[in-house]
């Protein structure tokens, strides 16, 4: 996969309070930008678009504002942003009513088994983290 400027194995990322630090540069000259990718592809509505596209293929802009249970505003963002990156083709079919289609790129797919990776965590961990929530909530009322 190439020389990546990442920490040596076994080495943590620290991505908090030290960004743009000399410290941080040495040790992971590239975690700035790590984080630029990662805002983007892991937010809520992204990791959302890219299961549906990979789980139906193409779908219409309304289909996956139904699916979603998005708003018209937050799912045209999120798809712009999603094509901008290179993991969303955006396709214009010039009929009466205008017809928009959207599809995973390659790069998309490549993208599919991490998030359906992550997706299948937060399913199988979903009675774990409940039961955390709510000790450490019955925890902060005392």
């Amino acid at each position: 996969m190439g020389n990546r400027n990442l920490p040596q194995e076994g080495t943590f990322l620290t991505l908090g309070y030290t960004k743009g630090t000399a410290v941080l540069d040495e040790r992971c000259p590239d975690c700035k930008r790590i984080n630029e990718v990662l805002s983007r592809v892991g937010d809520r509505w992204s990791v959302l678009v890219v299961i549906s596209l990979a789980e139906y293929g193409t779908l219409r802009f309304n289909e996956l504002k139904r699916n979603l249970g998005i708003s018209q505003r937050m799912l045209s963002l999120t798809l712009k942003e999603l094509e901008r990156d290179g993991l969303v083709n955006r396709v214009y079919h010039p009929t009466i009513p205008p017809k928009v289609e959207y599809n995973l790129t390659e790069m998309g797919q490549s993208f599919r088994e991490p998030v359906s990776t992550l997706g299948y965590w937060a399913l199988d961990n979903l009675a774990k983290i409940d039961a955390a929530r709510e000790a450490y909530d019955e925890a902060s009322a005392k």
